[in-house]
């Protein structure tokens, strides 16, 4: 995760990272070590959720989640090692207990992680707008992240409703994963169908290239003195 997350983060440092940081990976030494290792990979913001160690996506069924205490410990090592490194990484405390144990104690759980240092508060899986309305009312001042999981348990608001709610920030998980898998898997069925990929014309090696960043590798590469890149 840390490795993904730092190839990410330094494709373009201007633009703010947040990663999933699950369970924290552990204990308090875990939690922390996730924290520094975050930081250090260039990561803005991450996620550490009240789930058991072995824990699932919070749009299926099925998950526990541990007591209020150890999610609370979770979060305030996260605060404690961003302390300790002068880090500006945002913690976002993350409960998956709506659906484990209702809507009164997810907003307690995250109560208690806003006390122990979260700077966002996630409610994982919400359900309806009153939902919505209360839990950002609830926490209030503390911002309120929602995680727009399309066709998942959460029903798909637009940016607009979201901000109507009162959420502050919006994740998209499946905006980047569900076209490249639609559009993978058919240019593959198109090849075993017709025998040709029939991928625009316009879209050659160099502009594959130059999208990953051949105009940076060749100013690089000149202003050392280099003529390596002068006839691409």
């Amino acid at each position: 995760m840390r490795e993904h997350a730092e190839m990410i983060a330094n494709l373009n440092p201007r633009i703010p990272l947040i990663a999933d940081a699950d369970t924290g990976y552990g204990g308090p030494n875990m939690v922390a070590r996730t924290v520094a290792q975050y930081h250090r990979s260039g990561v803005a913001g991450l996620h550490i959720e009240d789930q058991i160690q072995t824990k699932r996506c919070g749009h299926l069924g099925g998950k526990e989640v541990v007591s209020v205490d150890v999610f609370q410990q979770r979060i305030s090592a996260a605060a404690a090692a961003r302390d300790k490194l002068a880090s500006d990484i945002v913690i976002i405390a993350r409960t998956d207990a709506l659906q484990t144990h209702g809507f009164e104690e997810a907003i307690r759980r995250l109560k208690a992680a806003a006390a122990a240092g979260a700077d966002v508060a996630f409610l994982e899986g919400v359900t309806t707008k009153e939902e919505a309305r209360e839990v950002c009312r609830s926490l209030a001042p503390t911002p309120v992240l929602l995680n727009m999981v399309e066709n998942g348990a959460t029903p798909s608001w637009t940016v607009a409703e979201a901000r109507e709610l009162g959420f502050r920030i919006i994740i998209y998980p499946f905006a980047a994963l569900a076209p490249a898998y639609e559009a993978i898997r058919s240019t593959y069925l198109r090849i075993k169908e017709t025998g040709i990929t029939d991928i625009d014309p316009t879209f050659t090696p160099k502009k594959l290239f130059t999208v990953v960043g051949l105009k940076e590798a060749t100013a690089v590469d000149v202003a050392a003195g280099g003529q390596l890149y002068e006839k691409v």
